[in-house]
């Protein structure tokens, strides 16, 4: 008889109780002292019984020893012995709880049919439905119940009935349940936990609370309570986590981590932060916190209430991290645009060698769209083919818009072309990108081809449409929705405004249905920006009367037109109302305040708000240097804008603008040079007619008109109408009357109707003397139909702002009498300030 050496992993006190059973085993104890302290004896086995070969099993069951229960294996068949129906279900069980399935079902078919018990259907179909495998555990639940000859045992309900719980077969585990009530199965705690845990993943909660509720309080363990409350917690309603939870407590029975997370995560959807920190406190007084799923819960509760600083404390605290905790925190910082952060936080990530999954790439991806890294955004998208999740629907569709945002619209479609399955989202987002890249046929013809469109679809095309300027087809569309959004009527106000349409913005406006803030601030923004400042100012106050509180946007939207109208008075109560609602840290509605006390000639005021800034981005800097430059504090502008570089903050088009503009009204031609020439290579900006225009302006105002005329020559981009009348500003200032003559043509060809130039070719020829040539220029403008915008002129009075018009009497909308009347107010405020200073 052969010898065979195995080595077994189990305990001394087994491998005595192995040795008495059997005679003729014969064990040796190693003398080397390292495999003495892992408990590892060698035994040398001639033969076995059956009770022998049963314990020696265990022993491998309990170690998870796969390794030492093959060689056992291997023995029985080397012995010749044949092992009865109870050592096969051990040796099943064994491949089973080792992990190893194919061996377990190869056992399992070598018993034959007559040679299986209920343990042994059950032993397979609990291995089955444990490992994943849930399809092939009802399929084998099937052919047992086929035989009719086995009965099914509580571990075999409790089994199929949470496979069909993973599959989400709820007619199946209804059928199931009613077996189990046949049967007198109920009445089991594991086959309860199992019902109620296959009702809440079918969503059926009610039926999930009827069989926890059948429990007797003694037969519920803490799975049953877990169960349901993780239940209710995921499906709703999240308060009925709370108030088993703390039935729970009364009970007596003491919540585990699971029960901790759920609880956490039902405070989240409840919007109760209060509740959530006492219950943390409970977590911290248990020693639960630095549990992983506890404290994933507690981070993704305190970023769903904004306080990132709460959640990155605990997320530093953990002793270990997931890619659940790495993805959480990710979202967050991606969803607060905190892009940089995102970047340096998916760095340590990999660092530490935690594998990103779906959610995390598509967070990461985000920000990359966010910051503006494009380089960045393509190496993650190599990570993306590297893990495999390329076809994944959420990861394809945060490429698209990547790609969209990054103008890179071949490499979008090419994605969304090789997408296995696509969604709304995927549709939507190539919509928006083809609209937004100025491709709205290619747009509309996605949008035609879609299976079918939801609202948004409906939203993205018009939006498309006002993006191009195509306002009437929008509107074809607008009448064709299914379903008109308060999007979709903004949308359309804010289209008629961009194009000039103020009339019919307003039209659209008034038939609204319904209005939120939003809304208004799109007809206030249409009104400022087309210059109806009046309008927009009345409209303010009459949203303030229909009871909607302004945000920042309102105030951003509604300032500018206090700037336009010098409305100092009344920017200061704006300024108050900001204070009050509490937006004086906005940094949208503190950029807007910046602007109108610049332009209302306050620049004291304006330098003030910025220092006293929190945060600023690039328009509060931009605003700022644009106000020193207006007010001829070239100096300051200039280095205000160092201040800016050394901030950290990189300049953009409209920064580089203010600063030229600075150079031009400091008469600093080297330093305008300077920033000029350092724009493509320095600054990565390519310089638009504006800047050009501010060179032009900068060398016209110098005198070095010869120089200016070269170039404008040299200009890598046709200049327009603005850069010509730059020019012919210039030649005012230094009288030169022939290039203005020059400049003054070529904007006529540009632009006949700019009925500016014709003032200004005018006020030369008349500082020149010239007057048939001014004779001229009147005739010139009338058959161009160029026609003098009227001189225009307000007064603020009693908090309104009044605007009257050269030329006509009537212009004031409450006639000439009201006119009389304001004048005497004037009088009379004059005559009291008068007297107030005596």
């Amino acid at each position: 008889m052969p010898i065979l050496h195995l080595r077994f992993h189990f305990h001394r006190k087994m491998a005595k109780f192995a040795i008495g059973s059997s005679p003729k085993i014969q064990v040796q104890l190693p003398d080397n002292p390292i495999r003495n302290s892992i408990n590892s004896p060698f035994i040398l086995m001639e033969c076995a019984e059956s009770c022998t070969y049963y314990h020696l099993l265990q022993g491998c069951i309990k170690q998870k020893s796969l390794a030492d229960g093959k060689l056992i294996k291997a023995h029985i068949i080397l012995t010749g012995f044949e092992p009865d129906r109870y050592l096969q279900n051990v040796l099943v069980n064994m491949y089973v709880k080792c992990g190893s399935l194919m061996d377990a079902r190869r056992v399992f078919d070598q018993m034959g049919i007559d040679g299986r018990d209920s343990s042994s259907w059950t032993v397979m179909i609990t291995g089955y439905s444990r490992h994943g495998f849930p399809h092939r555990a009802l399929t084998l639940f099937g052919q047992m119940q086929a035989m009719g000859c086995v009965q099914s045992s509580e571990f075999t309900f409790s089994s199929v009935i949470s496979a069909c719980g993973n599959l989400a077969l709820l007619e199946l585990g209804m059928e199931i349940h009613g077996q189990v009530v046949t049967s007198g199965g109920e009445c089991h705690v594991s086959v309860a936990n199992a019902l109620i845990n296959m009702y809440a993943k079918c969503r059926r909660i009610r039926d999930a609370r009827q069989v926890f509720d059948k429990m007797c309080e003694q037969e519920r363990d803490i799975v049953s309570w877990t169960v349901i409350v993780a239940a209710y917690a995921r499906y709703g309603p999240a308060v009925e986590a709370l108030k088993l939870f703390h039935r729970m407590d009364t009970a007596g029975v003491e919540p585990n981590q699971f029960v901790f997370s759920g609880v956490v995560s039902a405070c989240a959807k409840l919007g109760s932060l209060e509740q959530g920190m006492r219950i943390h406190e409970g977590i911290i007084r248990r020693g639960f916190e630095c549990h992983l799923s506890v404290a994933n819960a507690l981070i993704d509760m305190y970023v769903k209430f904004g306080r990132l600083e709460k959640a990155r404390e605990l997320f530093d605290k953990m002793p270990q991290r997931d890619v659940v905790s790495w993805t959480v925190m990710l979202a967050a910082y991606a969803k607060h645009g905190a892009a940089d952060e995102v970047l340096r936080l998916f760095h340590q990530m990999q660092q530490t060698g935690c594998e990103p999954n779906h959610l995390t790439l598509a967070s990461v991806l985000s920000a990359c769209t966010n910051s503006g890294s494009f380089e960045l955004g393509m190496e993650i998208h190599d990570e993306v083919i590297r893990s495999g999740f390329q076809y994944h629907v959420s990861v394809a569709n945060t490429l698209i818009n990547m790609y969209s945002n990054f103008g890179r619209i071949d490499k979008a479609y090419d994605i969304f072309d090789k997408m296995r399955r696509r969604d709304l989202v995927s549709w939507n987002s190539m919509i928006t990108g083809f609209a937004n890249s100025g491709l709205v046929e290619e747009a509309l013809k996605l949008f035609q081809r879609m299976p079918q469109g939801d609202i948004i679809s409906w939203n993205a095309m018009i939006a498309g449409y006002v993006q191009n300027g195509l306002v009437d087809d929008a509107i074809e569309l607008f009448k064709e929705m299914p379903e008109q959004t308060m999007f979709s009527w903004t949308t359309m106000i804010a289209g008629y405004a961009q194009t000039g349409n103020v009339s019919q913005a307003l039209k659209l406006f008034r038939e609204m249905p319904l209005r939120d803030t939003v809304s208004w601030n799109a007809i206030i923004a249409g009104l400022t920006h087309n210059e109806h400042d009046e309008e927009a100012l009345q409209l303010f106050r009459e949203m303030q009367l229909a009871g909607l509180k302004p945000d920042s946007q309102t105030f951003a939207s509604t300032l500018p037109a206090c700037a336009n109208l010098a409305a100092l008075e009344y920017g200061i109560q704006i300024h108050g109302e900001i204070l009050r609602s509490g937006f004086q840290h906005d940094i949208i509605a503190a950029n807007a305040l910046i602007d109108m006390y610049a332009k209302c000639g306050s620049i004291q005021k304006a330098s003030e708000l910025f220092v006293k800034m929190l945060q600023r981005d690039t328009i509060s800097w931009s605003s700022m240097i644009r106000a020193y430059a207006t007010h001829g504090f070239g100096k300051e502008a200039l280095k205000l804008f160092e201040q800016m570089e050394f901030s950290g903050l990189t300049p953009d088009h409209i920064t580089l603008v203010s600063v030229l503009s600075a150079c031009s009204h400091a008469g600093l031609v080297d330093e305008g040079y300077k920033y000029f020439n350092c724009m493509r290579e320095y600054y990565h900006i390519t310089p638009r007619t504006e800047h050009y225009q501010c060179m032009v302006d900068l060398l016209g105002r110098a005198g070095r008109l010869d120089e200016v005329l070269d170039f404008i020559y040299k200009m890598p981009i046709k200049p327009d109408a603005s850069v010509w009348n730059c020019l012919l500003g210039s030649c005012r200032i230094h009288n030169n009357v022939q290039l203005a003559e020059y400049a003054a043509e070529r904007v006529f060809e540009l632009d006949p109707k700019n009925a500016a130039t014709y003032v200004l070719l005018s006020n030369i020829y008349v500082a020149a003397g010239r007057w048939d040539d001014i004779e001229k220029v009147r005739k010139m403008m009338k058959e161009n139909g160029a026609k003098k915008t009227p001189g225009c002129s307000w007064i603020e009075l009693d908090k309104q702002v009044h605007v009257f018009l050269m030329g006509d009497d009537m212009s004031h909308p409450n006639n000439v009498c009201k006119s009389e009347e304001l004048l005497w107010a004037v009088e009379g405020s004059m005559s009291i300030s008068i007297q107030g200073v005596c």
